[in-house]
């Protein structure tokens, strides 16, 4: 047998090749719901029918080049204006084109058909986190990457859902037509999760719809699929599918948190309360800009250590927080964070890195600039 060792070599570059063509594909996922297989019969509809046509075109080009080449002493034909060539390849493309669009139109038609929804749902991009309010719910939150600083920067080994996981998934319950009110508070976005065969652009100033609904429980992840700024490939999407029952529990859990956060506005806060709170939000919405210990990405994002805002006045340094720079990547805060954050994160800035003001910005601070802002 050591005779042949060309023999070993092709068993054993056939078996390499049938264990990576096992694990390749380069076809579309079908996808966990009744839109998503549609869409995936479509796909292989409309694919089936080109394979045909590739081969009867290829067929016919490669049978007429073999059997009617020159060395066999063919001679071509001389026929001009033929009217049954003119209308054979005006026909028989037109009956093609309807073929393909019957079931696309069909699919299209329920792709968007958002009507008698059993849940709504808007979400509206910022950059760079996702943010989810459960219409007619008391329930919103903010989604953001939950990936470690250390693996995006190579300090560590990436994990196994590396820039596709977040600190707060959008949670959804089996069974349920859940509708999708997608915009965005800066610039545009798209909101995309595969799996749902769901991609809606997310665009300042305009509301688009998508629906989904989703009968097998599980984790399924998206990403933001329009180029939106720097941090673009930071802004992914999770969404976790509960069982109605544990949905029911997920979302009274989050209304008596709601409740609760609105208690924590008139509670009177220490200065090291607010800051262990006000270093979770930074290292959640800040840092990506300002970095880990304050020293920004000057010039386009300054530094907070040392800096005159985060050593000035308490009352100029809570404006920029609550209603940002305009003309700066600055964004307003005084919609995105509750009142407890923007204190906490504020009083943060004061006191990290060496600032060390020693003064605190109080929930009730800026529950009384809300107040005046809406007056």
């Amino acid at each position: 047998m050591m005779r042949h060792p060309h023999v070993w070599m092709g068993l054993l570059l056939w078996s390499i090749f049938s264990q990576a063509q096992a694990a390749w594909t380069v076809n579309m996922a079908p996808g966990a719901t009744e839109i998503s297989h549609a869409v995936f019969d479509l796909h292989m509809t409309i694919f089936w029918i080109c394979v045909v046509i590739g081969i009867i075109v290829f067929g016919a080009m490669f049978w007429s080049m073999i059997l009617h080449r020159r060395s066999t002493g063919q001679v071509a034909a001389r026929f001009h204006e033929s009217t049954t060539v003119e209308i054979l390849w005006t026909v028989v493309p037109f009956l093609i084109l309807v073929a393909m669009a019957v079931p696309a139109t069909a699919t299209l038609i329920r792709m968007y058909d958002t009507s008698e929804p059993d849940i709504d749902i808007q979400i509206t991009g910022y950059q760079w986190k996702w943010h989810y309010k459960y219409l007619g719910q008391d329930v919103e939150f903010f989604s953001n990457l939950a990936t470690p600083a250390e693996q995006i920067h190579n300090k560590q080994a990436k994990g196994d859902h590396y820039l596709l996981e977040v600190d707060k998934p959008l949670v959804l319950p089996t069974g349920a037509k859940v509708r999708f009110l997608v915009t965005s508070a800066d610039v545009i976005h798209s909101w995309w999760v595969p799996a749902f065969a769901v991609k809606r652009d997310a665009i300042p100033g305009f509301v688009n719809e998508a629906w989904t609904r989703v009968d097998k429980p599980g984790i399924y992840r998206g990403q933001c699929a329009e180029l939106c700024g720097k941090d673009h490939g930071f802004m992914p999407i999770v969404v976790d599918v509960k069982e109605k029952a544990d949905y029911d529990k997920w979302l009274a859990e989050r209304k008596a948190e709601a409740a609760q956060l609105k208690e924590l506005t008139s509670k009177e806060w220490t200065l090291d309360e607010l800051k262990e709170r006000g270093d979770k939000i930074y290292h959640t919405t800040c840092v990506a800009c300002h970095q880990a210990e304050g020293q920004g990405l000057p010039p386009m994002f300054p530094a907070l250590k040392g800096s005159k805002i985060a050593t000035g006045p308490k009352e100029a340094h809570l404006s920029l927080v609550f209603h940002g720079k305009p003309g700066t990547a600055m964004a307003a805060f005084g919609k995105q964070l509750s009142e407890v954050d923007i204190a906490a994160v504020v009083t943060y800035e004061r006191n990290a890195w060496g600032n060390n003001k020693g003064d605190m910005v109080t929930p009730k601070e800026v529950l009384e600039l809300k107040q005046a802002e809406s007056k």
